[in-house]
């Protein structure tokens, strides 16, 4: 991976992918993601769906000026020389419809396929279409989103309170799906479902957002990797220039994640995708 001289240096990768900002809705932290935006230089940015929350932006009207900021930002990436893939996810699946327009230097892609500098083909899809609750009933994917907002708003106040003391970011969110059994569950059905798909399609690996749970494994001989969200985990998938796979946490101090550890992101950074 590639490396920074401290934890504020600029990053400068091959690829990138960020996914679930939801901007339009209140959850969103769009600063911590501006300020990963503004830090990081790279070849492709794959926007891997759920950019814009159209089904917050239907219910209540929210747009602040970070929101808007992180538009003009990546729109100054796909101007200013750096590849971007947009591949809508369900929260704005009218872009669908315009599947292989390039709108503002930006490619818009039902899905994609990336391949990293070793050679390795991954299939870049959102993920929406193997979630059993989606697909089986949209009530049910209403009655969900209306108690994952409440836990979001509950996540908002908590760090609002720790903010005040001095502590760093915590997502409640993440927390609760760690620990709930069905949700654990849910995370490892969906998991496998894309390891499958990636079999089918004779691919190396799967790269999707979606669940909001950051996650590079192995699962049947297929890399599974989920890039994350800017909503609880502030998390990126990133590619080397060796074509190596990590992932970002960028909060309060940017660190890479590895397993269930968190190490700051300083000179060298680690790489951490799993041995074939």
């Amino acid at each position: 991976m590639a490396t920074s001289t401290g934890a504020r240096s600029t990053l400068r990768l091959r690829s990138v992918f960020i996914s679930d900002i939801h901007l339009g809705f209140k959850g969103c932290n769009a600063g911590f993601l501006l300020d990963f935006l503004r830090r990081v230089e790279c070849q492709q940015l794959y926007l891997v769906g759920d950019i814009i929350d159209m089904w917050s932006l239907s219910r209540t009207f929210y747009w602040p000026q970070a929101h808007n900021d992180v538009i003009r930002t990546l729109l100054g990436k796909a101007k200013h020389g750096t590849r971007v893939v947009y591949v809508p996810g369900n929260h704005d699946r009218p872009f669908r419809d315009h599947d292989g327009l390039v709108l503002g230097n930006v490619e818009i892609r039902r899905e994609a396929v990336h391949e990293t500098a070793d050679g390795r083909r991954f299939l870049v899809i959102h993920g929406d279409e193997f979630d059993s609750i989606v697909r089986a009933s949209p009530l049910l994917e209403s009655l969900g989103s209306k108690a994952y907002n409440l836990v979001l708003g509950l996540n908002r106040h908590v760090n609002t309170v720790r903010q005040s003391f001095g502590y760093p970011y915590w997502s409640v969110s993440a927390f609760l799906k760690h620990k709930v059994k069905n949700a654990v569950k849910y995370i490892a059905n969906f998991e496998r479902a894309l390891a499958v798909e990636a079999h089918r399609r004779n691919v190396h690996g799967v790269i999707c957002g979606h669940i909001h749970r950051a996650e590079i494994s192995r699962i049947d001989g297929i890399t599974y990797c989920n890039d994350g969200d800017w909503v609880e985990s502030c998390t990126a998938l990133v590619e080397d220039f060796q074509g190596q796979l990590s992932l970002l946490r960028w909060t309060d101090t940017p660190e890479v994640l590895i397993g269930s550890q968190a190490i700051p992101l300083l000179e060298p950074a680690v790489a951490l995708e799993p041995a074939a």
